[in-house]
């Protein structure tokens, strides 16, 4: 018997969970390549050829989609979560040229906008590792032209705070100030605390201490300067709250539910539905940790992969 899946949050076709986007037509497409659907290259490995076609991937299912329908959509919303919200900055204008101008076309990233970043010590890890992806996957061809040749390298480009400047659709973008994955994998980084002085703090943020937490805002006010500029932008849409977390849309009680996480009394889903059907203007950035009696933090990020 094939397992039926139950899907939450925006996934949802429960009215009463996911009040605007209930009755659309859903595909989820399935993690695989191990670069947000942006490689094309092969890698031979001794007597083995290594081949990474994410990009190809990700245009075959689309090709496949618009014969069954997509072609005929009035409103569509790309949206994804971590790598696959990644995935979103490199493939939202994509998205867009497959459709008719008639189409109306969104793009939504949770917990994707990785951070250039360097870690506690002042060394930064995540640089050499999305230079590496890049480099590895062949990538640089299908990252955005007009990006790669305003940044030193082209590899930059994989981070969303170099690329969205770039991006022709209109944006939301959900994130925690905290993010849970960064925090552990890039800003501290297990290496830089061998003796595991923050092992408490990343396992239960009430357990930080003063000076942990001001490391912390430190996280956060870099990531609030990478969105300073796309704040003012006409089209996009910001929800940036205060809670530990990665991963917040698919999630039924941090989308849509009495107890969710609200900014100005306004819950995810409320504030990404008033930006998609263009009720009111959607920019809700939240006060610094711990201010926010509204998060849920949900602080396990063991099985988030590239």
């Amino acid at each position: 018997m094939n397992k039926v899946e139950v899907f939450s949050g925006i996934l949802s076709d429960d009215p009463s969970m996911n009040p605007d986007f209930y009755n659309w037509n859903r595909v989820k497409l399935r993690y695989c390549d191990g670069a947000s659907f942006g490689g094309d290259s092969e890698y031979i490995n001794g007597t083995t050829i290594l081949f990474f076609r994410g990009q190809k991937i990700w245009e075959a299912i689309i090709v496949d989609l618009l014969s069954k329908g997509l072609l005929l959509a009035h409103k569509v919303l790309l949206s994804g979560c971590s790598a696959g919200g990644l995935a979103t900055f490199l493939h939202c204008d994509d998205l867009t040229d497959f459709l008719p101008q008639t189409a109306s076309v969104k793009c939504m990233s949770d917990a994707g906008f990785f951070l250039d970043v360097r870690d506690i010590l002042g060394n930064n890890t995540i640089r050499p590792f999305f230079h590496n992806v890049v480099n590895l996957q062949g990538m640089q061809k299908n990252l955005n032209g007009i990006c790669t040749s305003s940044q030193h390298y082209s590899y930059q480009c994989f981070f969303p705070q170099y690329a969205l400047a770039y991006i022709r659709t209109p944006y939301f973008i959900l994130n925690s100030a905290y993010d849970v994955y960064q925090f552990h994998h890039t800003y501290v980084p297990p290496y830089v605390d061998p003796r595991g002085h923050w092992s408490r703090c990343k396992s239960n943020p009430a357990a930080c201490t003063p000076a942990q937490i001001g490391v912390l805002q430190g996280l956060r006010a870099q990531m609030l300067l990478a969105l300073k500029s796309f704040e003012g932008s006409a089209n996009g849409g910001i929800f940036i709250n205060s809670c530990f977390a990665h991963c917040q849309s698919e999630l039924q009680e941090t989308w849509f539910a009495p107890d969710s996480p609200r900014l100005h009394d306004k819950t995810i889903a409320e504030a990404v539905g008033d930006w998609y059907f263009e009720r009111n203007v959607t920019k809700e950035v939240d006060c610094p940790y711990p201010c926010d009696s509204t998060c849920h933090n949900m602080v396990e990020v063991n099985q988030i992969e590239y």
